[in-house]
């Protein structure tokens, strides 16, 4: 099993890399599969089914999906050109497509939010749909956005394709005792496995400068919601905190005034920086997700900033080992919160976090999976039951406490010797069973727990 650190750290935007990314990437998929078709058509429609219609308005699912076929994609976004794009289209009720022409497109009458028929591969579906002149469809592709910013058709995700096809790797872990017994083997770091398999499918440089942008992005992401206050879209009157806690932060600093936990809140203000951004739909990097943006950001500058000796160069470390238990938790249960609750977004993110501060603090290939262990086994259950549909209320707070947690695991792990109980394979097989075990309401649906429980909202 081979998932690349560029497959799970995606340069995007916010809100939602399930509900904004996957749908726009969606939608630029089917537009090649019209520029393919040898039909000539007169329009497009989508339909948005299961998780993608109760909270896409919160998460700009409808947007994201008009913008991705008027050609639009994440890693290339441009805010300005975006609301440019869709006046015009709302004015016009047309999308003008490179290769395509102009299409009909009303997205009052062309977007269906469809609550009632849900589609069975996932619970983030949609249907996209091309019309002749006379506005009968004659193309149609089922798309389901399975978390992180992936998506697959109908037909990929029946016959597997979610799993690796490419060439062989040196190092293709499928679980954390292969990675264990692999790294026992091989006398290498679970980081140096990872990269022999990047190197393997690409260049060493272009791993080198892949993971500095990965980490640059990250970075500036949390440099901007340090500096950003005011309020944020979508009707709930959030405040953006991470400035005004920042502010504090620096004016006690060499005051003597601050006890020591405040180093918790270093660690939760360059997370709640990073998904204050996300909530504004500014760019972030998936990690795993969007809604989970913030964890390995803030615990990676935690180390950077936070601890004595820490070596900038170690960042592709972290990443690398990040990514490595990512991957496991992808590939054996999810990271959407869609199929699984929060356990499958922070939860993930958290572990990863975890893993790659132990490993840059000298952790064993065996403390590393402990640390990813603890991490995901104390979110556990963890449900997603965002206010309004909005990534905000819990999201933001919550990707604090998960930096925090990361931060705590990898600690406890490194005080150990890496011998523990509960295997990490063991804590990933339960969250894939907690999440299928869980209400619908509680995973991205705003059916239940506090979606339904603050007034007003």
């Amino acid at each position: 099993m081979f998932l690349s650190v560029f497959e799970m750290f995606k340069v995007g935007i916010g809100p939602s890399s399930s509900h904004t990314m996957g749908p726009m990437v969606a939608a630029g998929r089917f537009l090649e599969m019209m520029r393919a078709s040898p039909f000539e058509f007169g329009g497009v429609r989508a339909s948005l089914h299961g998780s993608l219609a109760f909270t896409g308005v919160g998460h700009a699912t409808d947007r994201a999906t008009i913008l991705g076929l008027a050609g639009f994609a994440p890693e290339t976004y441009e805010a300005d050109a975006a609301e440019a794009a869709l006046s015009k289209i709302r004015e016009t009720g047309t999308i003008t497509t490179d290769g395509l022409g102009t299409l009909l497109f009303a997205p009052a009458n062309d977007l269906i939010f469809d609550f009632d028929h849900p589609l069975p591969g996932h619970a983030n579906g949609m249907r996209l749909m091309a019309t002749d002149a006379q506005g009968d469809v004659i193309l149609q592709e089922v798309f389901y956005s399975i978390g992180g910013g992936f998506v697959l058709t109908e037909a990929e995700l029946a016959s597997g394709k979610a799993t690796d096809e490419g060439a062989p790797v040196p190092y293709p872990f499928k679980s954390a005792a292969e990675m264990l017994e692999m790294s026992k083997s091989s006398g290498l770091s679970i980081a140096d496995m990872k990269r022999a398999n990047e190197i393997s499918r690409g260049c060493r440089e272009s791993l080198r400068t892949g993971t500095a942008r990965i980490w640059q992005v990250m970075n500036d992401c949390i440099e901007r919601g340090l500096a950003s206050d005011g309020t944020l879209p979508g009707g709930l009157g959030v405040r953006r905190r991470a400035k005004g806690i920042h502010d504090a932060l620096l004016a006690e600093r060499g005051m003597n005034l601050a006890p020591p936990h405040t180093i918790n809140d270093w660690m939760s203000v360059y997370a709640m920086a990073v998904n204050e951004e996300n909530a504004a739909g500014g760019q972030v990097v998936t990690a795993p997700t969007n809604g989970a943006a913030g964890v390995v950001p803030a615990t990676l500058r935690y180390y950077l900033d936070h601890v004595p000796g820490a070596v900038p160069s170690h960042v592709e470390t972290f990443l690398l080992t990040a990514a490595a238990i990512g991957g496991l938790v992808k590939f054996n249960a999810s990271i959407s919160g869609a199929e699984a609750g929060c356990q499958a977004e922070v939860g993930s993110a958290s572990a990863m976090a975890a893993a790659g501060l132990c490993a840059v603090m000298g952790g064993t290939p065996e403390q590393v999976e402990n640390a990813a262990e603890i991490a995901l086994e104390h979110h556990l259950g963890m449900t997603c039951d965002p206010v309004k549909g909005l990534v905000q209320v819990p999201c933001i707070e919550r990707n604090g406490l998960g930096a925090i947690k990361a931060v705590s695991a990898a600690s406890l792990a490194l005080r150990g010797d890496g011998t523990h109980l509960v295997p990490l394979d063991a804590c990933i097989e339960t969250m894939r069973q907690t999440g299928e075990d869980m209400s619908e309401k509680y995973k991205e649906t705003s059916l239940g727990g506090l979606a339904v429980n603050i007034p007003n909202c």
